[in-house]
């Protein structure tokens, strides 16, 4: 019986992997990218005093230019 496992892990063992790469390169990204638009989000209630971390970058939106000119 463990030879028929054996086996089976042998044939498909082939897996790509470049295509696990882009699945783990993706996951970054998107956890990166969220991170940031949750950062520069309105805090929820609890978080409104909590400073913002340096390393993330300021977005301006459409309503603070609008109130600046």
């Amino acid at each position: 019986m463990m030879s028929v496992f054996m086996q089976a892990a042998e044939a498909s063992g082939k897996f790509p992997v470049y295509f696990v790469a882009v699945y783990v390169i993706g996951f970054i990204a998107a956890v990166t990218i969220g991170s940031i638009a949750w950062y520069n989000s309105k805090r929820p209630v609890g978080w409104e005093d909590v400073k913002k971390p340096d390393y993330l970058p300021e977005i301006k939106t459409n309503k603070e230019t609008d109130t600046n000119k």
